[in-house]
């Protein structure tokens, strides 16, 4: 009788166990679905966002384009209308602004990347060639650095610096 209710007792924790197991990796599951789907949510969000950031900056930007060429207009009717008393007087025209690009200061991550990248793999190389150290020092520099440099360019990129192509 002892012997029986063990096993039944046995076969009934291991058949809640399975039970508990099967339901704790639904759930999981699901919270895993749900929170993709809020992550989604998010990005759709913030992309939309980022639209309507674009299309009122794209907007204001018409407008700038728009006063500039009825200031221009003006300008050449005035012109036209003026007519000069002297032969003397100078007519100053005032210049179009221009937009001044910024100027680009310090040195690039692709730089960054290949001088720290080479200066690593230049002593990591020295480390592990033993017989020849110096080769093993421009191996790894030059493994260093091109690994460096590459991921120093994508980050340019991802950051504007450098132009997608």
């Amino acid at each position: 009788m002892k012997k029986q209710l063990a096993i039944y007792f046995l076969a009934l924790g291991s058949s809640l166990t399975v039970l508990t197991a099967c339901d704790n990796a639904v759930g999981k599951k699901e919270d895993a679905i749900a929170k993709q789907v809020e992550m989604k949510r998010i990005n759709d969000s913030l992309k939309l966002d980022s639209f309507k950031r674009a299309e009122s900056a794209r907007i204001a930007l018409e407008e700038q384009e728009r006063a500039r060429k009825e200031e221009t207009r003006a300008y050449r009717s005035d012109e036209v209308n003026v007519v000069p008393r002297t032969n003397t007087q100078n007519v100053i025209h005032p210049a179009a602004a221009t937009p001044q690009q910024q100027k680009k200061k310090g040195w690039s991550d692709a730089a960054k990347g290949t001088a720290i990248g080479a200066g690593v793999g230049a002593g990591v190389g020295a480390l592990i060639d033993k017989d020849k150290r110096g080769r093993g020092a421009v191996i790894g520099g030059v493994i260093g650095g091109s690994g460096g440099y590459a991921i120093g360019r994508k980050s340019d990129r991802e950051s504007g610096r450098v132009e997608k192509k």
